[in-house]
């Protein structure tokens, strides 16, 4: 009689690996039981990934738990052979505890490239000092963690790409992590404590995305970044206090930004560029800037004098995204003809091919904005209209229908609150 050959046990060492690398760790652990071929392939793979998958457990009990997981980890570390590439820790309802040193500590005698470390309960976890011992690193990604550096510590010289979140980590110390990462890529920053001023030198850097309570932006040798999305959560009481005699936020700020593609202006920061004096246009205008997002006061003068400095230097623009933030103060009168005086500056958006205004009212300075657009946009193919609120609504419509467009093209898109 003959016997069918074994599929799984002849399929190729590199296939069961593909195959494994897609897997939970806890499932990549049952397949053992298919071939001896299988049983022991699962120590060797360089990506160990702990999350909610891993633990069945229902219980409430976080003691249980967390012996749950310990005892997961530590197995795993024990029965491993192969080299750890990425190692990433994150389960919901895991709180930090000194067994992560230990995992650390072991990792750190590793060729680690990726670590993940995501800590969503209670206190920030303190990371230990030989963390910062690990050089092959290329990805260092960090929720609710309390960074302090060593101070014989010189900075990850491989590492490409840093995510940290609900950090806490002094001023210098930032500072220093930032500066001695000379090959850093990709910054990612939110929700921060300890330091209040965002100085960043990175030569390599090409995508910068943060958003937390600063007092100022320093961007120092960043002539290679390209993306970058910015926000600032708290309101500036007294934004004469963060500039310099004559100086001008907006002229610092773009300095050093040359390659600039794509720009999220969110929050309040549109507010700290309008401190101090903001010129017609930058000196230097942001040729590859193609996509521009602001959020915006439109009763402010001082924003919106920054919003068309910003328009009127990036002569390329393909795509603009205005979303209104309501403001308590009313700063009308006087402003509400800015927009309607732009065109005897002869100024047009060339490239502009896809606007979306999103939460304003319908009525004052945000009309005026509208009409402004239209009216200089030649090649303009759909502008998206989202309201606050429904009221005045048909009025709003009948606003839109009745302002002259540049293009013929020009698609009018009304959406409901």
């Amino acid at each position: 009689m003959d016997v069918e050959p074994d599929m799984i046990s002849n399929l190729p060492g590199h296939i069961i690996d593909k195959i494994l690398s897609l897997l939970s760790i806890k499932d990549a652990v049952r397949m053992s039981i298919l071939s001896s071929k299988w049983r022991f392939k699962w120590v060797t793979l360089p990506c160990l990934v702990f999350d909610n998958q891993c633990v069945s457990i229902s219980s409430q009990d976080q003691t249980l738990f967390k012996n749950k997981l310990v005892n997961i980890v530590d197995h795993v570390l024990l029965l491993y052979t192969g080299p750890i590439h990425r190692f990433r820790l994150s389960h919901r309802d895991f709180l930090g505890c000194s067994d992560i040193d230990r995992w650390i500590l072991y990792l750190s005698r590793t060729p680690i490239r990726e670590f993940i470390l995501e800590i969503w309960k209670g206190q920030h976890y303190k990371l230990p000092s030989c963390l910062y011992n690990c050089q092959s690193l290329i990805h260092l990604e960090l929720f609710n963690a309390l960074l302090k550096p060593p101070p014989m510590f010189k900075g990850f010289m491989s590492l490409k790409s840093l995510d940290l979140q609900h950090i806490i980590m002094a001023q210098d110390a930032f500072e220093n992590l930032i500066y001695n990462c000379p090959l850093l890529e990709r910054l990612t920053l939110m929700n921060f404590d300890g330091f209040t001023r965002l100085n960043i030198h990175a030569p390599n850097l090409q995508f910068f995305d943060t958003g937390g309570v600063f007092y100022d932006v320093n961007l120092k040798n960043t002539v290679l970044l390209a993306t970058v999305s910015i926000g600032l959560y708290a309101d500036i009481k007294n934004d004469k206090n963060l500039v310099d005699g004559n100086s001008s936020n907006l002229l610092k700020f773009f300095a050093h930004l040359p390659c600039i593609q794509k720009l999220e202006i969110q929050s309040y920061f549109l507010k700290y560029l309008a401190a101090g004096n903001v010129p017609r246009k930058l000196p230097v205008p942001c040729i590859d800037l193609a996509h521009l997002s602001i959020r915006i006061n439109f009763n402010s003068l001082e924003e919106k004098l920054a919003a068309l400095c910003l328009l009127r230097s990036s002569p390329n623009l393909q795509e603009l995204e205005m979303l209104a933030r309501p403001e308590t103060q009313s700063a009308l009168g006087t402003e509400t003809n800015l927009w309607n005086e732009e065109p005897r500056w002869n100024f047009s958006f060339a490239h502009l091919r896809v606007v979306k205004i999103t939460g304003i009212p319908g009525v004052g300075p945000q009309l005026d904005f509208i009409n402004f657009l239209l009216a200089n946009s030649p090649v303009l193919e759909k502008m998206t209209v989202k309201p606050a609120s429904g009221e005045g609504g048909w009025e709003l419509v009948k606003e839109l229908l009745r302002f002259r467009r540049a293009s013929v093209r020009a698609e009018i898109v009304y959406l409901g609150p």
